[in-house]
């Protein structure tokens, strides 16, 4: 089935399957201005959760303070994380504007542009993700052969609020896949068979 609504069967017969195109549209444009809406959504309350967290312990009248600032990692997914709630909110300003107006991507250019920094957001996240997720592994298990240990034990409250804003960070990610997917779509299908705009 082509997006066109028009198709070859095996006999070489047009077939239509008389889908209505402009609602078809309208469905991917709502599915990204809503998933954009949810990645900046999280990536500002993860961003909040994390730079919000802070414990203070006494260990033999010396107060020891945790705070987001001590793992670099974190640092790097709060950077990612603004990131990506600026890009987002500029793509949500845009496909709102082509909502509103009734248009849709036929510009190659753009296209490209939307889908390379789609990419390059999703790539980001997933690093920042990873890392902090693995940085968060360590704090709580610690690693015996390389002699780090635990340190949930002592910080209970800040790992698990780490672990809060981890968690959305995990659910930004998926909500970048799925966009991906869409402003892949998005792309290619300005390309036909032969590689022609259409």
């Amino acid at each position: 089935m082509s997006y066109l609504s028009v198709s070859v069967s095996p006999g070489d017969v047009l077939v239509s399957h008389g889908s209505n195109l402009r609602a078809i549209d309208r469905k991917v444009m709502l599915a990204e201005l809503g998933l954009r809406c949810v990645i900046c959504g999280l990536s500002i309350l993860a961003t909040a959760i994390i730079t919000s967290d802070t414990e203070v312990k006494e260990i033999f009248s010396i107060k020891k303070w945790a705070r987001f600032t001590d793992l670099e990692v974190m640092i790097f997914l709060v950077a990612a994380n603004g990131i990506a709630a600026v890009y987002s909110l500029l793509q949500l300003v845009r496909c709102s504007m082509s909502l509103m107006s009734g248009s849709v991507l036929f510009s190659k250019p753009l296209a490209w542009a939307i889908f390379a920094g789609d990419q390059i957001i999703a790539y980001l996240m997933f690093s920042a993700v990873a890392a902090s997720a693995q940085a968060g592994m360590y704090a709580q298990f610690g690693e015996p052969e390389m002699q780090w240990m635990k340190t949930c034990f002592m910080f209970k409250k800040f790992c698990n609020q780490m672990e809060v804003g981890v968690s959305s960070d995990v659910l930004v990610c998926l909500s970048v896949v799925l966009l991906s997917g869409i402003s892949a779509f998005n792309l290619f299908r300005l390309y036909d068979n032969t590689g022609k705009k259409r």
